[in-house]
């Protein structure tokens, strides 16, 4: 691999920021593909080349500038990613892995033909196979788009032919799959770090804590025994070492009340989950990322204090962003506040998130509540 001094990202939001904010003090510049003039990465310095996820023109000028090139989300112009690999700049992760977990359905059929366990699913074809489904998964279901999905948007949760008729012309034309609902007791997940050879380091288990299908918060290491921590660990292992490519990679799992442990899903990326890791680890999701893809030694997982908790900033009106309680928040003990430089507050818009560390769970989690309830923007 060529020494890398430039690193290509496409997509400029927050995570993008943030990888920017961990490459540069590396000594990398970073250019990122953003139809946004002044977005969050760009704030924290990066290179603004403007066009849009799905521009292969302006994908394969961004394979020009930089020396390597990943990605902050996955719902880009896979192809656009495979021409400038071809033509000698390497994407990470691979864009073969980056396709695959785009397709829902084909993630799940990826992952069970190499032995991970997933929820139960079936491909729908036309109206009737959905009913057909409905009724083989006893009269309730998830019904999912293949792409796009994310936050919950492009899923319906179905309990009757009434709602899947509903469902049905919510997504119309849109390529589809079932899969059986599951009686989960927690939902966890592991930030999977892989090198260019293939070495891979797992933070630790992380439980994520959902309202309305988004992410809320999260508590690290999860509270769960040890023998779940380890089955956790051992699984988003084995299924880091079925991708292709370098980089962080969120693995999102599910717990049931039987200590079996599904994956849900596989994000190709930094995560939300792995935020905590800025605050509460050796080295963050995001400098591990940039380590991993421009050939560096990865950085250590472990975390420099016994708890973490982080807590979602999200909008809760429309309109300017108007900052209020920053001072009272940063004034908190062992309380790191992130905002994103987005404008304007929309309403569950991801505007930031608050990292608190300490001594136990409890504590950690009384402060990030109290910070949030401070704070609005």
């Amino acid at each position: 691999m060529t020494e890398v001094k430039i690193i290509g990202i496409v997509g400029g939001g927050q995570l993008g920021r943030m990888l920017t904010q961990a490459a540069k003090p590396l000594g990398f510049d970073v250019v990122v593909l953003d139809s946004a003039e002044n977005g969050p990465a760009v704030q924290a310095g990066a290179k603004l080349l403007n066009g849009g996820l799905k521009d292969s023109d302006a994908i394969a000028h961004l394979g020009e500038m930089c020396d390597v090139v990943t990605i902050e989300i996955e719902h880009i112009d896979v192809e656009a990613l495979e021409v400038i690999e071809t033509a000698g700049t390497p994407v990470h992760p691979s864009p073969t892995t980056i396709r695959m977990i785009q397709d829902k359905f084909k993630q799940k059929e990826f992952l069970q033909e190499h032995g991970i366990a997933v929820a139960e699913s079936v491909e729908i074809t036309d109206n009737e196979s959905a009913f057909t489904a409905l009724e083989s998964f006893g009269g309730q279901m998830l019904l999912k788009t293949r792409h796009g999905a994310y936050d919950g948007r492009g899923n319906a949760k179905v309990t009757s032919p009434e709602e899947l008729n509903a469902a049905l012309l919510l997504f119309t034309d849109q390529k589809l799959y079932a899969e059986r609902l599951v009686p989960f007791t927690k939902e966890l997940a592991v930030m999977v770090a892989r090198d260019i050879h293939g070495a891979i380091k797992t933070y630790p288990v992380t439980e994520t804590i959902h309202e309305r299908n988004i992410c809320i918060e999260t508590l690290s290491p999860a509270p769960i025994d040890t023998k779940i921590h380890k089955h956790a660990t051992e699984l988003a292992t084995k299924t880091g070492e079925l991708l292709q490519g370098a980089g962080v990679f969120g693995i999102e799992m599910f717990l049931t009340a039987d200590g079996t442990i599904l994956v849900n899903e596989i994000a190709p990326r930094v995560h939300n989950s792995g935020h905590y890791t800025m605050d509460a680890c050796k080295t963050s999701q995001f400098e591990q990322h940039i380590r991993a893809i421009t050939g560096m030694e990865l950085g250590s997982v472990e975390m420099i204090t016994p708890a973490s908790s982080m807590i979602n900033i999200l909008g809760e009106r429309a309109g300017p962003v108007d900052i209020q309680g920053l001072d009272e928040v940063t004034s908190m003990p062992q309380t790191f506040v992130h905002l994103y430089g987005k404008s304007p507050t929309k309403i569950d818009r991801k505007m930031g998130h608050v990292n608190v560390i300490g001594e136990t769970l409890e504590q950690t989690t009384a402060i990030a509540i109290k910070a949030r309830s401070r704070f609005s923007i």
